[in-house]
């Protein structure tokens, strides 16, 4: 007779396995990120699991403290304890959210004090990988987040499966394709314990609204697989801004050029008639490739760059600013971008 709980766990750790960097990931130091919930211990005692035979893996505990909640200290002490047991180095920081919130909102300004705190983790470690534990179902909650925020192709791709955190540093996702229920399947066959976060149920921060309001009734009601549908969406959408960053990289290589002065040179004429979205991603790749302020500079901006070439440059002032100090002028048929 087959054991239920051997294939959901085996389901599960090969799962984590396959989504692992194939080549490198057990050779340096690694940080997990755990809260205490059970998708963080989850990951953690799962990559003790699948770490080749014979490895000890240098991993690190890292927990932020928040202090949003009275049992943020109770939780710190869970962490402590189960990293102590399974003999491994703790890292943790009480991280002053309500301080420090500059208006961006009190989800915001914890994530960037968190992903700032794991990097300051990696560094002092000298770990290459940061982990964390977010699943498909986090995934569906922010590609619905997102597309109710307003966004664009790529918003809707949801989180990546890996990034730079920091210089050298990636922050990879592994449970990305793994829905929730998995994690805390293979959670309980551990018998290992785990904290539960009662804001997780406070509808008035916007994620849990969309987890509990808008999610949970559709999948109990006329969507049972709207988390699946979620995340198919965000795959596909991924699919097509990847495709369409790499035409709009290759137009960018080919029709601009840096200058002595620290400008670039673009040559409007080979791209009047394109399509306005491409051309819009050429001014994204553009800025991307010399590094200019983006913080500030929205859709709108890429567009009304996009319609001035689409018309040839003709019909528009000869020179604007754009935020970040970027100043855009046409000269002789070519539009010139740069710093002042």
């Amino acid at each position: 007779m087959v054991n239920p709980g051997a294939s959901i766990a085996d389901a599960f750790l090969a799962s984590l396995a396959a989504a692992l960097p194939a080549h490198g990931f057990w050779e340096s130091p690694v940080v997990v990120g755990v809260s205490g919930g059970g998708d963080s211990v989850a990951l953690l005692l799962a990559l003790l699991e699948v770490a080749p035979q014979g490895c000890s893996p240098l991993l690190t505990v890292a927990h932020a403290e928040h202090d949003l909640r009275a049992a943020a200290t109770t939780d710190a002490l869970f962490v402590a304890a189960l990293a102590g047991r399974l003999r491994l180095r703790f890292a943790t920081r009480r991280l002053p959210v309500r301080e420090n919130n500059a208006g961006d909102g009190v989800e915001a300004q914890a994530r960037q004090l968190r992903y700032e705190f794991l990097a300051d983790v990696a560094r002092e470690t000298g770990a290459r990988h940061v982990v964390v534990a977010h699943t498909a179902d986090d995934q569906a909650e922010t590609i619905l987040h997102r597309s109710l925020r307003g966004t664009g192709l790529a918003g809707l791709a949801g989180m990546m499966p890996a990034r730079e955190l920091c210089d050298g540093v990636s922050l990879l996702r592994p449970l990305l394709g793994v829905a929730r229920e998995q994690v805390r399947g293979y959670l309980r066959g551990t018998g290992e314990s785990w904290c539960e976060d009662e804001t997780n149920d406070d509808t008035r921060y916007a994620r849990n609204f969309l987890r509990h309001e808008i999610i949970a009734r559709a999948e109990a009601g006329p969507y049972p697989a709207a988390t699946e549908s979620l995340v198919r969406l965000g795959e596909q959408a991924s699919r097509a801004a990847r495709a369409l960053a790499s035409a709009a990289e290759h137009l960018l290589s080919r029709h601009a050029r840096c200058q002595p002065d620290g400008t670039v040179t673009l040559e409007a004429t080979p791209l009047v008639g394109l399509d306005r979205h491409l051309l819009a991603e050429v001014f994204v790749a553009l800025w991307r490739r010399e590094g200019w302020p983006r913080r500030d500079m929205t859709a709108r901006h890429y567009e009304r760059l996009a319609d001035l070439v689409a018309h040839g440059l003709s019909g528009r002032p000869p020179a604007a600013d754009y935020p970040g100090g970027i100043h855009v002028r046409v000269i002789d048929g070519r539009l010139v971008l740069g710093p002042p």
